[in-house]
């Protein structure tokens, strides 16, 4: 039996992203594998801060055949609580022994996370999916990451890039690292769904994705809810990150926000679109990106307008501008509807192709 223990960046919820289909690959492939999920730890105090409802963490919870969650928490500010860190770390490897891991693979996306490599001989796969060394945050958190990083690119037995130019970046400090990009789930996103009852009537022009300020160019996004006007609707799909003021901006200037919507739900957003859009912010953080919304785009078949960002701009077919240029193109499609010739044909690169990728990689841990 072989046990894995993934420190991830995102918690394991109904909005799917890497780590939830390779995790779920792997399983599926490996009857004989068993993984804890390390989802980000709550953050009391922050939530009372923005007038959440805090949290508090939770216990090992068995959330599938052989897959279990667990959620640490931090309970003061790092500025107060040095330790934090290590405490978080300690959790985690409590977590897994009472579980019988006793000497299990380590997966780890959060740079941050490096702690638990640096107090256990586990062997270690660093998995990096953005270069958050260069994303716009305080000075003390991007410190933290940097020296994070910087000892995993030097320690763990194995290190992976979703991206080229992720790998290209880091190519400096380890001169082995493995490329494994992202991918969708072809088959279900080629099954006709019917239409979304929370889709807008009419011409839409859909986004899917995080809604965050590290991607989405919230700015670009009013300008062009502004010129489709009557005539279209531009939508976003995706657990929204944004501050107060962005969000109400959006809604203000008929930018229609979704929210989160389940894996299974998001297919129909996309296959019901006119045109598929990607108003990102170009900066040394996106262009580390390999979206996954590339993927999911491309399987649908729709049109696909975006900004000048890693990914999307050498595609071919797809319709690449800026500022103004982008906007553009999206009314365009908008007015002209079905006569817009869909990209059908497009192939996509599918997970169970990463999936093989990533148990190889972990099978050389092992040997």
């Amino acid at each position: 039996m072989t046990d894995l223990v993934v420190v991830s960046l995102e918690a394991w919820d109904d909005v799917w992203r890497r780590n939830q289909y390779l995790v779920s690959g792997l399983l599926e492939r490996d009857p004989g594998l068993r993984v804890l999920f390390v989802e980000p730890p709550d953050d009391p105090l922050h939530a009372l801060r923005g007038g959440s409802r805090p949290a508090f963490g939770h216990a090992p919870r068995e959330v599938a055949d052989r897959l279990w969650t667990f959620r640490p928490v931090k309970p003061l500010p790092r500025r107060v609580d040095r330790g934090a860190d290590a405490r978080i770390a300690r959790a985690v490897i409590r977590s897994a022994r009472r579980l019988g891991m006793s000497q299990p693979l380590l997966w780890i996306n959060d740079p941050g996370a490096a702690a638990v490599a640096q107090l256990t001989d586990w062997p270690t796969l660093y998995d990096m999916t953005d270069d958050w060394v260069v994303a716009d945050r305080p000075e003390a958190e991007r410190a933290r990451l940097v020296g994070g990083e910087e000892w995993l690119l030097q320690h763990a037995a194995s290190v992976v890039a979703c991206s080229p130019e992720l790998a290209r970046r880091k190519s400096g400090q380890r001169d082995d690292i493995v490329l494994v990009r992202n991918a969708v789930d072809v088959e279900r996103y080629r099954v006709p769904m019917e239409r979304p009852a929370d889709l807008p009537a009419g011409r839409t022009a859909v986004y899917v994705g995080t809604l965050h300020r590290d991607r989405l160019d919230v700015e670009l996004c009013v300008e062009t809810a502004r010129a489709l006007g009557a005539e279209g609707t531009l939508v976003l799909v995706g657990p929204n990150a944004l501050g107060v003021e962005d969000t109400a901006a959006l809604q203000r200037n008929g930018v229609v926000v979704l929210g989160a919507k389940p894996r299974d739900a998001v297919p129909a957003y996309l296959q019901h679109a006119d045109v598929l859009v990607v108003p990102h912010v170009v900066t040394d953080f996106t262009e580390s990106l390999d979206p996954i919304k590339l993927y999911e785009y491309q399987a649908v078949g729709k049109p696909v307008v975006s900004t000048p960002v890693a990914g999307f701009r050498d595609e071919p077919g797809v319709v690449v501008g800026a500022e103004a240029e982008f906007v553009a193109h999206v009314v365009a499609p908008a007015r002209m509807g079905p006569a817009v010739t869909e990209r059908a044909d497009t192939v996509a690169s599918d997970w169970s192709q990463r999936v093989a990728c990533m148990r190889d990689l972990l099978a050389r841990l092992l040997a």
